[in-house]
């Protein structure tokens, strides 16, 4: 486990807390110290701070899923604008949790994280390897690539994780909790425009140029991906 904040009372109440819940904890000060760390050791997870110095949180974020890490990232910090906290995620972040925190939450999340990871690592080998096919929807969840219509599709961690979830479960409506539980480990609530916000993000980018819509809204319910 890695805490990465410029804060010495932050980083060291962190590392206390996680210590007594059996973590091997390391810290950070800066996000250069922080990614150094990070490409060196087996991390079960990382407690990022935005504001920090050299690098900051998003910068790490973005690094860390650049290099195909698979590693469950908790963002830290003060802002709490939608925008922001849509920022972290779009990086690469799989959760948020605004200053100041609640250490009981912080530790619920950090196990939602990794026992996401551990789930995703219980289905390596032919199951990962497949290629997923909807209609002229394709992904190789081993390259992380996709492509509609032999057309390559540029998408975010974030978003590819979504569309696997779809694919995987294509003509099954999946529910708002479902669907945060699996991607973020974690319920926001009904007032969360998150899942809106990526729902949106992979319309644009797998539904245009009047291909036939795959993505669609059950009003109520959730969202699911099935055949035109």
């Amino acid at each position: 486990m890695l805490v990465a904040d410029d804060d010495l009372a932050v980083r060291e109440a962190l590392e206390r807390a996680l210590c007594l819940e059996g973590y091997d904890v390391l810290t950070a000060s800066d996000g250069g110290q922080a990614l150094e760390t990070v490409r060196a050791g087996d991390l079960d997870a990382l407690i990022l701070d935005v504001g920090m110095p050299v690098l900051d949180g998003i910068t790490v974020c973005k690094v860390i899923r650049a290099e195909h890490l698979r590693l469950p990232i908790l963002i830290l910090t003060a802002r709490t604008q939608t925008r922001d906290r849509v920022e972290g995620l779009d990086a690469g972040a799989d959760d948020y949790l605004s200053k100041p925190f609640a250490l009981e939450e912080l530790l619920a999340r950090l196990r939602a994280l990794i026992r996401r990871v551990d789930d995703l690592g219980a289905h390596d080998g032919d199951e990962q390897t497949r290629i997923l096919t909807v209609a002229d929807l394709r992904m190789d969840p081993a390259a992380r690539r996709v492509w509609r219509a032999d057309e390559p599709v540029e998408l975010s961690k974030t978003e590819f994780d979504l569309l696997e979830l779809l694919m995987r479960n294509t003509g099954i409506v999946l529910g708002h909790s479902t669907i945060y539980d699996r991607i973020w480990g974690y319920d926001f609530g009904p007032d969360s425009k998150n899942l809106a916000v990526y729902i949106g993000y992979l319309r644009r980018k797998i539904d245009h140029d009047g291909a036939p819509p795959l993505l669609h809204t059950v009003r109520g319910v959730g969202y699911t991906l099935r055949e035109p």
